[in-house]
């Protein structure tokens, strides 16, 4: 055997694939609903902690600013590790999957939230003053006029973000989330074969290079003019 068929037989292995592509395929899927529902639960979240902060209650602001800052400086393994580990011996457990979901939700929200208030401060004020002179309430003014204009100038920096946390699903694996990773490793210690790590690396490239596409293109996009 040529070194050539060595590096196929170790990570193209046709054999391996084929009985381990099932168990990936579905780690595919709980990676897709995990990072569906980190994006759209912690973008939400952000964006409304974004808008109560734009009501400038010190308190309320000071508790957002800490909030952010520590979901952002904090390492999002060193967050799973606790919560996972150490909240069934204050009595409260929860699965494997709605713990990697709380934290990298929570992470996300965090960004947002910073990404979507620099995004509302950076909206001239003369938009502001016009929109209060036509009758609008502060409220509404925040609603229709600066978080529109905050949203757009927001979405590239926002959309890069949320991939960045999205492939932290990867993480799961050491708290047993049934993710692509962690079907691979099981599939890989199984056969004693590095293809089911190919095969993993070859679905993350399918699943994240559109997103990282659509990331370039909006920064292309709206990079160009501000709102």
């Amino acid at each position: 055997m040529d070194q050539w068929d060595r590096f196929i037989e170790t990570f193209f292995n046709s054999t391996v694939l084929s009985k381990y592509a099932p168990s990936i395929l579905e780690g595919v899927w709980v990676t897709i609903e995990l990072s569906l529902l980190i994006v759209i639960v912690g973008v939400v979240l952000g964006t409304f902690l974004a808008l109560l902060r734009a009501y400038e209650n010190h308190f309320l602001s000071f508790l957002i600013v800490v909030f952010a800052d520590i979901f952002r400086a904090v390492p999002p393994l060193v967050l799973i590790l606790i919560v996972f580990f150490g909240l069934p011996n204050a009595g409260i457990f929860l699965s494997s999957f709605l713990v990697l979901f709380l934290v990298l939700m929570l992470i996300l929200a965090a960004f947002s939230e910073e990404i979507i208030w620099a995004g509302i401060t950076s909206v001239d004020r003369g938009q502001w003053e016009a929109a209060r002179s036509t009758g609008l309430g502060f409220t509404q003014a925040l609603v229709w006029v600066a978080l529109p204009q905050a949203t757009r100038m927001a979405i590239p920096p926002l959309t890069n973000r949320a991939i960045a946390i999205t492939k932290m699903t990867a993480l799961g694996t050491v708290i047993g989330v049934p993710d692509i990773l962690n079907q691979a490793t099981t599939a890989q210690s199984f056969s004693g074969n590095a293809s089911p790590l190919m095969l993993a690396a070859i679905a993350y490239v399918l699943l994240f290079l559109p997103l990282v596409v659509m990331s370039r293109w909006l920064e292309h996009r709206f990079a160009w003019r501000k709102a």
